[in-house]
């Protein structure tokens, strides 16, 4: 098996809102494989998916039962400075995002904060002094 992640989905609550909260607010672009049902956004190499949250708990046979804000898991937005943190961050916050955690220096010698989306999905904005991006934004492990 390779080593790969093509999709992250997100099960979201009300699906025109999620699409505006996305595509409106954060001003990221939907691609035109995008539906009333699923919508896709291209993300580097990565795809985000935005699905009913019910449909896709039938999908994986589970119950949609939501309890508390975390879920098991976070998503992360990598910047290239300290201080960009702190503009992604505010601007979330304009788009609609609830700040969980303002941006603080973290025990490894990076400075990060997270939002949530309108349905709860936690976003890690984080600057990594260790890491770098490419031009185009993708996050290169060094060896």
């Amino acid at each position: 098996m390779e080593q790969r992640l093509s999709v992250v989905t997100l099960g979201v609550t009300d699906l025109v809102r999620a699409r505006a909260f996305y595509e409106s607010g954060l001003g990221w672009r939907v691609s035109g494989r995008s539906n009333a049902e699923v919508v896709f956004l291209q993300m580097g190499g990565l795809v985000l998916a935005l699905y009913p949250e019910h449909l896709l708990a039938d999908d994986a046979t589970v119950t949609s039962d939501r309890s508390g804000t975390f879920r098991g898991m976070t998503l992360a937005y990598n910047t290239s400075t300290r201080d960009e943190v702190d503009a992604v961050l505010q601007f979330a916050a304009t788009a609609g995002a609830r700040i969980v955690k303002p941006a603080q220096d973290t025990f490894w010698g990076g400075y990060a904060g997270y939002f949530a989306d309108p349905d709860g999905h936690l976003w890690e904005v984080v600057w990594n002094p260790h890491w770098s991006l490419t031009d185009s934004g993708e996050l290169i492990l060094p060896d």
